[in-house]
């Protein structure tokens, strides 16, 4: 697939997403699927992002996680913060009603909270396919992330099904997933070793 063949896919993905007429259900739907998956899980930190352009909106789901904690375990939330010199991303805090500002992409980041690296990523997919692969928006924050951070986190793709692209490849930059979630249940993971 051409570059320009994914710029042309991710417009049509960005509309009818937009245009979902069901996307409240559908969004209701995830947060129960996120919440469930989210059980018994080990990791102490999740990173995730801000929804832009319609996307699922998984913090109400990560902040019931964090409520959840076993006693004497501390869970955070964080959000990106764009490093301006590596291109990546880095993971600040966020808790509601937390300190915000617009970064240059007019998209809420934490003001002034601390810094983590995750254990788990939670990452928007506007389109996904077989076996954990992510189409984004195609500026490779998610990408050039997860290669600079070590040991590399679990992640964990959320998308309304609409967005599955059962012959989507990845390119020679593109991460695969650890598990896809959407509306209608686990759609992938990674088999446990």
């Amino acid at each position: 697939m051409l570059p320009t063949d994914r710029d042309a896919l991710r417009q049509r993905l960005v509309a009818a997403r937009q245009a979902l007429p069901d996307r409240l259900e559908r969004a209701v739907a995830l947060q129960s699927v996120l919440r469930v998956w989210l059980v018994g899980r080990t990791e102490r930190s999740i990173g995730a992002y801000w929804p832009i352009k319609g996307e699922f909106d998984a913090l109400p789901a990560l902040y019931r996680w964090t409520e959840g904690a076993p006693e004497g375990v501390t869970r955070r939330i964080g959000l990106p913060v764009k490093d301006r010199d590596s291109g990546s991303l880095r993971f600040h805090v966020w808790y509601p009603g937390c300190p915000m500002e617009l970064d240059a992409y007019d998209i809420p980041k934490p003001k002034d909270t601390e810094e983590f690296v995750p254990d788990l990523l939670v990452v928007p997919c506007l389109g996904y396919g077989p076996g954990g692969v992510r189409l984004g928006y195609g500026g490779g924050f998610f990408d050039r992330t997860l290669a600079a951070i070590s040991p590399r986190p679990v992640t964990v793709g959320v998308s309304y099904s609409h967005g599955f692209l059962p012959l989507l490849l990845p390119t020679a930059t593109d991460f695969v997933l650890d598990a896809m979630l959407t509306e209608d249940g686990v759609s992938w993971q990674k088999p446990l070793v």
